[in-house]
């Protein structure tokens, strides 16, 4: 790959951003990260720190990415409802592009997920979409804050002549530290409390949720997808739901989960039991784990999300995706959903961040 290709990555720290920085780091691009604050990643020829809610620090900052020729755009900031979710969000990605009025942009990309299909956090999960989810699907009635970056990212390329791209992920699967929806480590350290403490490695989620069909989105098949649609010229100006390509049930996975960790699975209740209320005590609790252990000290609040699994979790209707617009395409990617759980396990044992 020439190295005329200067990638900017919008949310560099985070699942997808970090994962696509060093996958197109690997194919000979040059890589342009950005996020709120300084940033050392191994795989950014050039940070630029910049808070994209502010538009001219914004547009100062990103006089450095005239020379960018790809926009990757993977990160969003949460906020207390969906009117302001849209405002603000849907103002970062304007400004990100007002901000790069010099460079001669060929292709941006935008990652969302299947809040296109679900509804925004105010009205999330009360549609009972088809399934699997298809992209062809049309918007559904009220905010959204996909919607909102969806149109401002159609009206720069129509503007400036660039392509577009827009993938739908599912549940993120992946290793990164901060993370404010990172399952996989959420419910590694659950796991690790459960056994630390003899606490019942129970099922926190809905019944409905836990027999029910539904897949996930490893952040390294999403990179390959995010590369593959730059180089295919037939992907232009598509949308893509992204998912691993199997599919399984929790009754499953929480299995295979328990006995990664050497754990009985507890019966499942019949109704929620959120992690957000079972770990009210897990910052003190995980202190002494990582006391014992002599483990990274990093505070359980940054390691995991239990609010955003518990929304995964909790849900009450069948949720997977069909890929349509990328398989007859080309894109034949595929990863177990196992492997994706324990391959970030591995990690955060060889890290030290949970106990070997």
């Amino acid at each position: 790959m020439s190295t005329k290709n200067v990638a900017l990555i919008v949310g560099a720290t985070g699942l997808s951003g970090s994962y696509t920085g060093r996958l197109l780091k690997e194919n000979g691009w040059t890589v342009v990260t950005l996020s709120r604050g300084v940033a050392d990643l191994e795989f950014s020829d050039r940070h630029i720190a910049a808070d994209l809610t502010d538009g001219a620090g914004s547009k100062a900052a990103l006089a450095a990415a005239q020379d960018v020729t790809h926009v990757f755009f993977c990160t969003w900031s949460r906020q207390p409802n969906e009117a302001e979710n849209v405002r603000v969000n849907g103002a970062m990605i304007r400004h990100l592009f007002e901000g790069l009025e010099g460079a001669a942009l060929k292709h941006a990309a935008l990652v969302t997920g299947l809040k296109h299909y679900l509804g925004s956090f105010d009205d999330y999960a009360k549609v009972k979409p088809y399934t699997p989810f298809l992209e062809s699907s049309p918007r559904l009635p009220g905010l959204n804050f996909y919607y909102a970056q969806e149109d401002v990212l159609f009206e720069f390329a129509a503007k400036r002549g660039f392509t577009w791209s827009v993938h739908r992920p599912h549940t993120m699967i992946g290793f990164v530290i901060g993370n404010a929806m990172n399952m996989a480590v959420t419910l590694a350290c659950y796991a690790v409390i459960c056994k630390h403490t003899g606490r019942p490695f129970v099922y926190p989620g809905s019944t409905e949720q836990y027999n029910a069909v539904t897949d996930v989105t490893d952040a390294r098949l999403l990179a390959r997808q995010l590369l593959w649609t730059v180089d295919t010229p037939a992907a232009a100006d598509t949308p893509f739901n992204t998912a691993n390509g199997d599919v399984f049930r929790w009754t499953w996975l929480w299995q295979q989960i328990a006995d990664y960790f050497g754990l009985e699975v507890a019966p499942h209740p019949g109704h929620p039991t959120p992690l957000v209320a079972q770990m009210a005590d897990s910052p003190k609790i995980w202190a002494e784990i990582v006391a014992q252990h002599g483990l990274q000290d990093i505070p359980v609040d940054r390691l995991a999300s239990w609010w955003h699994s518990d929304a995964d979790l909790g849900r009450t209707l069948e949720c997977f995706t069909d890929m349509t617009n990328s398989r007859t395409l080309g894109f034949a990617a595929y990863q177990s959903t196992r492997n994706s759980f324990t391959d970030v396990f591995d990690e955060l044992k060889a890290r030290k961040i949970i106990p070997a």
